[in-house]
């Protein structure tokens, strides 16, 4: 215990700074090397994986400017190696989550008390920093749509909350408990201010709302913290305008593996949680290390010792990443999430990352309820259909069909049409249970992967009717 208190007194020095922009160069260059040291020492006395995987390396000699030198840590390594990658058996842990499993073995994910401390300290500021922007001195309700057994969301975002002093309650429609009709009627009566929930669920709530004879600008929704897939400027702004009122912005980047990444700020940034990373940027495609800012696959090394720390781990995202400005609404540098690796489109001329083709395709659309890219090859070129479901303030449809393909032929050299579709696919709305690609990208050019696939038999259960 006093080896805890210890840490704890260290970590919350050097937060208590970190949030006061006070950390000095050196002082990260010197909390940065003692951890390192720290974590390495921890996984390869503790971790039978990395006992292996780190054979021969001297530990205590590997600094930040030379972790490069270290093997990669990859998601295959992880589903292979599953319990023997822990340092230390789950029951030391405080609680046990898992991975979902949707493409590919489950992996374990337990917590224990330094990773909760370290990890929920990120959200916790963030969540402060944005409330008192939005909302002065009182606490919002907040709605948590998404999953909580052996999944993570639920107990982050309710410990949160309960740090904060706010109440929430726990309404993720996809629950069989739950549903759309009991969800929206909890919103309403409990005034819930905040929602929680990945970005797609933004447009199902409110195609939902309309479904059940709500008006979504009569509901009391006043901001969206959304996480777990990519979110443009483009689609928040365009969610933003279904819902009168609300706000759209990040809630944090992370995952159950390497826990809160970054958080998100009342400007739409998502910062990186600083204290807890050794961050570095490499080439997809080869591995070649990049340096620490610019564009890459983000590769993170974990520096609190706690169940799982991971070291050198490809998360296998594409990021930018950029210096805080001076004046930023949360300290640590800009994270901005690009997609994932193998999400890249070759599409005409050009291969775009998921952010890249959402913009192109939501800028200064307002009034859509969802949208699909269907992608087919004739004669050789690649032609593109984009299914929407168009709000009457949507406009023209074919004047926004206009644009649209407009900007798909500037960016890609692809023939490109909309059409309005009040029906869509519902694996549209099943964003983040699998991935952005799998809801939104419809690829006729080649077979359905297996991501396509798992989403498609989830699709169901985001029926908005129930």
């Amino acid at each position: 215990m006093n080896g805890l208190e210890d840490f704890r007194r260290e970590y919350e020095e050097v937060l208590h700074r970190f949030r006061g922009g006070t950390m000095t160069r050196r002082d990260w260059d010197r909390w940065y090397g003692r951890r390192l040291t720290a974590v390495l020492r921890h996984v390869t006395e503790r971790s039978p994986f990395y006992r292996r995987h780190l054979a021969g390396v001297d530990v205590g000699s590997v600094t930040p400017r030379t972790l490069h030198t270290l093997p990669f840590t990859t998601k295959e390594d992880l589903r292979r190696e599953k319990y023997d990658v822990l340092s230390g058996s789950p029951a030391e842990a405080s609680v046990f989550y898992e991975t979902t499993g949707t493409t590919g073995p489950p992996t374990p994910c337990p917590r224990g008390v330094k990773d909760v401390l370290t990890s929920n300290a990120a959200v916790e500021e963030s969540w402060r920093r944005l409330f008192r922007a939005r909302f002065g001195d009182r606490m919002p309700v907040v709605g948590l749509m998404g999953p909580s057994e052996l999944y993570a969301f639920g107990d982050v975002f309710g410990s949160v909350a309960a740090a904060l002093g706010a109440c929430h309650v726990k309404i993720w429609p996809e629950s069989p408990r739950v549903g759309f009709r009991t969800a929206l009627r909890l919103i309403e009566e409990l005034g819930v201010e905040v929602v929680v929930c990945a970005p797609a669920m933004c447009l199902s709530l409110a195609k939902a709302a309309l479904h059940h004879g709500y008006d979504p600008a009569r509901l009391p929704i006043a901001a969206f913290l959304v996480l777990g897939e990519v979110c443009t400027p483009q689609f928040a702004a365009n969610a933003a305008s279904v819902w009168p009122g609300a706000t759209v912005y990040p809630a944090l980047y992370g995952s159950q593996e390497a826990l809160c990444i970054a958080t998100g700020a009342v400007t739409g940034e998502l910062h990186l949680s600083q204290p807890n990373y050794l961050v570095e940027l490499v080439d997809p495609d080869t591995g070649r290390l990049l340096g620490d800012t610019g564009t890459g696959e983000l590769v993170l090394t974990m520096l609190v010792d706690g169940i799982k720390p991971l070291i050198r781990y490809r998360t296998g995202d594409l990021v930018r990443i950029t210096p805080a400005p001076a004046d930023a609404a949360l300290p640590g540098p800009v994270v901005r999430v690009l997609g994932r690796v193998g999400d890249r489109i070759p599409l005409g001329s050009a291969t775009l990352l998921p952010a890249e083709l959402e913009a192109t395709v939501l800028d200064g659309v307002r009034g859509c309820l969802g949208y699909q890219i269907v992608i087919d090859g004739r004669d050789g070129a690649d032609e593109v259909t984009v299914r929407m479901d168009l709000l009457p303030q949507a406009g023209d449809p074919r004047a926004l069909g206009e644009g649209v393909a407009a900007r798909l032929r500037e960016r890609a050299g692809v023939r490109a049409r909309v059409v309005a579709e009040p029906d869509l696919d519902p694996v549209t709305a099943t964003g983040s249970y699998v991935s952005w690609k799998a809801a939104r990208i419809l690829d006729n050019r080649s077979e359905a992967d297996g991501a396509s696939l798992a989403a498609r038999r989830v699709a169901h259960r985001y029926a908005v009717t129930t």
